[in-house]
């Protein structure tokens, strides 16, 4: 291919050229930004324009670059070898933005091997593997949303998040053998006017790093750097960013550091031999999921990682990444039988070097980026995950709260004359509440592989299920801990998610999801609104029980604190179809108890009239669930009634 001169004037060195320093830095593990060196740049050398290629291939006999530009034929532009650490480079001239290209090792095995780029910021649509030449420089308009970010606390701050797989949450009509899906620039209107407007502060976006299979939701990722495709290019994935900013909506990435596929084309055996993954299959092998685990004794496989993970912020501007199956990483032994595994140099079954990875991972972006949150999706009960490196935690800034979920389910899924038998189930995470920060989470896991949508877990009739799901959704929001829920969710989709079809957004058509989806709506902005439901979500003084064991009747009721205790909340929630026209609840002051929220409510499918009900709820000195004073109040079926006093 012809080169191309460009007009405007350029520095004569590659300012990307892999240099000694860069080689001595990765080895040890502690270059940051090796992403600006490894890779695919765009530069001019000589003045002419090309694009400089750099790949870690430390075993292979010899590596080129193919693509379009060659005709992928391997004959030339074979790349220069550089010690110690096979480093390869090359700078192709005329190799422009767009290209694709591939590079092909000729590996340790003897074999070759066509290889994406580990550090690619762009690749082609699936099914094609290449990687493309991309320049994603761009221009933000969040200065101020970054600015702000910067001397934010999140553990005072309100965390509702929406989780979004943006390939099924909407869909264009399409024909046969097209996909139908949003661009990243359409998702930025729509998908950003409705987190707006129900109310939720940020955005979990899955699989969004490229994948080759739809069916593996993202978590199945060859290209680490670059975000996929199927939705348009890294710039329109900055502008999907930068509308939720501009928005005032955080945005989370699911992010992959546990395994990694098979697929030829990616990571497995990069060079001929074992290189991103543990060499001993006992320990580079996830036997239940065929997947390879990611060596974390290597310290450029921990910079690969920690650098991929820093990019996201640095590049793209993400206010936070929830790592997914970190128990994976920290058992040896993590789905695995006796023969599968190795321990450790102690005997054990911690992984050492994974724990080690976590606590400069956290430590690092954390530290690099104030404002924004690590979150493990940790379902063990591993101590200290939310707490320190310095105090032996992994650092992290949140942890999935799954016992929370599991209780949860296990308690909504009951006909309601069974749960005074398990009532514990939802008080038990209460007594836990402190010892990490956590969020809880009613996450896509939950909706798939046969175990119903939300909706259908529910006990009874259509009417039954609808007035059980508003109850537990205001027990999640009321309850200490930052909040997570699945899209659709928020209207009662009846499907379990498919990540082949869009959401059921026609059930919108009908009046009991109408109503549900404003149920939710109200919930999320009372959340928003009032500190005392997110401030001291890790301490008991935001905390009080009013009566936690009313198992006969299946009620709950609780209030909610900020530090001064000036505007709070009383939660009381029925859980069962029996009305309680005499109940009284027991209050800790003498105050006026205003009603905010009444799931009666005509607007949400009750028959209460807001001008016929009460409002306002005047307290009386009495003993009631050991407290001083109480009220009455008429709780109806499955009500929900919330207080601020």
């Amino acid at each position: 291919m012809a080169a191309k001169k460009k007009t405007e004037s350029k520095p004569a060195e590659m300012t990307c050229k892999v240099t000694d320093w860069d080689q001595y830095l990765f080895g040890q593990g502690n270059h940051y930004e090796i992403y600006k060196k490894l890779g695919a740049h765009l530069t001019e050398k000589d003045g002419v324009a090309g694009t400089y290629f750099a790949v870690w291939a430390p075993r292979a006999k010899s590596v080129k670059v193919i693509g379009e530009f060659n005709n992928w034929d391997g004959k030339d532009h074979e790349m220069t070898r550089l010690e110690p650490l096979g480093i390869y480079e090359l700078f192709v001239p005329g190799v422009l933005e767009g290209t694709t290209y591939k590079y092909l090792i000729h590996g340790a095995d003897g074999n070759l091997h066509y290889k994406c780029d580990p550090y690619g910021f762009h690749a082609e649509m699936r099914p094609g593997t290449a990687s493309k030449v991309a320049d994603i420089s761009y221009k933000w308009k969040d200065a101020k949303w970054m600015e702000a970010r910067a001397e934010k606390d999140t553990e005072k701050m309100p965390l509702s998040i929406y989780e979004v797989h943006l390939g099924s949450w909407k869909r264009h009509p399409h024909e046969e053998g097209e996909t139908g899906f949003y661009s990243y620039e359409e998702l930025a209107e729509e998908l950003v006017k409705y987190v707006k407007e129900m109310g939720y502060t940020h955005v979990e976006l899955m699989g969004i790093a490229e994948h080759p299979f739809d069916g593996s939701w993202g978590y199945q990722v060859t290209g680490y750097f670059a975000p996929t495709s199927r939705y348009g290019t890294p710039k329109q994935f900055k502008k999907l960013i930068d509308a939720l900013h501009k928005n005032k909506i955080g945005v989370i990435l699911d992010w992959v550091p546990a395994h990694f596929p098979r697929d030829a084309h990616g990571l497995a055996n990069f060079d001929g031999a074992p290189l991103y993954e543990y060499p001993d299959p006992r320990k580079g092998e996830h036997p239940d999921w065929g997947t390879k685990i990611f060596n974390y004794e290597m310290n450029e496989v921990k910079n690969f990682l920690i650098s991929n993970a820093l990019y996201w912020m640095e590049e793209y501007h993400i206010d936070g990444l929830r790592v997914d199956a970190v128990a994976s990483m920290l058992y040896l032994d993590y789905g695995k039988s006796d023969g599968q595994w190795v321990a450790n140099k102690y005997g054990g079954n911690n992984n050492l070097e994974a724990i080690e990875f976590f606590k400069h991972l956290n430590s690092c972006l954390l530290g690099k980026y104030p404002g924004t949150m690590m979150i493990a999706e940790e379902s063990t009960a591993w101590p200290k995950v939310t707490d320190k490196p310095e105090n032996d935690g992994l650092g992290f800034s949140y942890k999935w709260n799954m016992g929370w979920m599991h209780d949860f389910l296990e308690y909504m899924k009951l006909d309601p004359y069974f749960r005074k038998h398990n009532h514990n189930k939802m008080t038990f995470a209460a007594s836990y509440m402190t010892s990490e920060n956590y969020i809880l989470v009613l996450s896509h896991d939950e909706v798939v592989h046969l175990k119903c949508s939300m909706i259908n877990k529910m006990p009874g009739y259509p009417d039954d299920k609808f007035a059980n799901l508003k109850a537990g959704y205001a027990f999640m929001m009321g309850h200490p801990g930052k909040k997570l829920l699945f899209m659709g969710q928020e209207f009662a989709q009846y499907q379990e998610w498919s990540e082949a079809r869009e959401l059921d957004w026609y059930l919108l058509s009908e009046e009991k999801h109408q109503q549900m989806q404003g149920w939710v709506k109200e919930l999320l902005h009372i959340y928003k609104k009032h500190p005392c439901l997110y401030s001291l979500d890790r301490s008991y003084d935001g905390f009080q029980w009013i009566n936690p064991d009313d198992a006969d009747r299946s009620i709950f009721s609780f209030v909610r604190y900020d530090e001064k205790k000036k505007k709070s909340l009383l939660f009381v929630m029925n859980f069962t179809p029996m009305a309680r026209e005499d109940y009284r609840v027991g209050v800790p002051r003498r105050k006026q108890y205003k009603l905010i929220l009444n799931s009666h409510d005509e607007k949400f499918g009750g028959n209460d009239i807001v001008e016929n009900r009460e409002l306002v709820y005047k307290s009386a000195k009495g003993e009631c669930d050991n407290q001083p004073f109480s009220f009455s109040y008429p709780l109806p079926p499955y009500g929900v009634a919330v207080f601020e006093f």
